[in-house]
């Protein structure tokens, strides 16, 4: 009995040290569902799936979660992204919020506010057309691909860009012009990485700071008065 137990645990140890080979110097599959997504899926990993287009089932579960938000209320702009705050300048009376996702980031894009949409515009296939070399935030994206979504709202027109390079490209908008759009509504889904913008008014009073992470649906961006759509 003693001999058989010692047999299977070292046929087990045995098993653990081939999988550790097999996957270095990415973590095993035996420990991988116990690690935090950065280290269960590191970013080194995730480059080298993009580029063979063979992603692990698990981490693609992962990325298309799609949880339920508690919408606040009141009548601020919410944050259309999750993720973190890398720019809150203004140029020409308008305020770009860049809002950066990592590969760990949850994807779906909701609704800043409760209006109608106006235009849904495909824009930046290719890195000069346009204003390419004019937006930081597009400057970073190897050729960058848009879909910028313009709400009119309390806060009046408002505009969300959803920003992503051509190694993913895939860029879902589920609103259509016209659609009445509620608070907090899902409103589109970026794929492996990705930037989104809210383009609002510059006299808007920011809530956010350079480095804060924000919550898409539940994190109040910018303060706006209480005028109906």
């Amino acid at each position: 009995m003693i001999l058989a137990a010692q047999l299977v645990v070292l046929g087990v140890l045995v098993v653990a040290l081939m999988l550790l080979r097999r996957h270095w110097p990415y973590p095993s599959p035996l420990i991988r569902p116990f690690l935090p997504p950065q280290r269960r899926w590191p970013e080194a990993q995730i480059r080298g799936w993009l580029r063979t287009k063979r992603f692990h089932p698990g981490y693609l579960a992962f990325f298309d979660r799609d949880p339920e938000r508690i919408v606040p209320s009141g009548p601020a702009l919410l944050a259309p992204a999750d993720g973190l705050i890398t720019s809150v300048d203004c140029r020409d009376g308008i305020r770009y919020i860049v809002i950066a996702l990592s590969f760990w980031d949850m994807h779906v894009q909701r609704s800043p506010a409760t209006g109608r949409v106006v235009s849904v515009e495909r824009l930046g296939a290719a890195y000069t057309d346009g204003e390419g070399r004019d937006f930081a935030f597009l400057r970073d994206k190897y050729c960058p691909v848009q879909a910028r979504t313009v709400f009119e709202c309390n806060a009046g027109r408002v505009a969300v860009r959803q920003i992503t390079s051509v190694a993913a490209r895939r860029i879902e908008t589920w609103v259509v012009p016209g659609q009445p759009v509620e608070r907090g509504q899902r409103m589109g889904r970026i794929r492996l990485g990705s930037t989104v913008v809210l383009e609002t008014d510059a006299s808007l009073a920011c809530r956010v700071a350079v480095g804060e992470r924000v919550r898409a649906g539940e994190t109040a961006l910018l303060e706006v008065s209480e005028v109906a759509c």
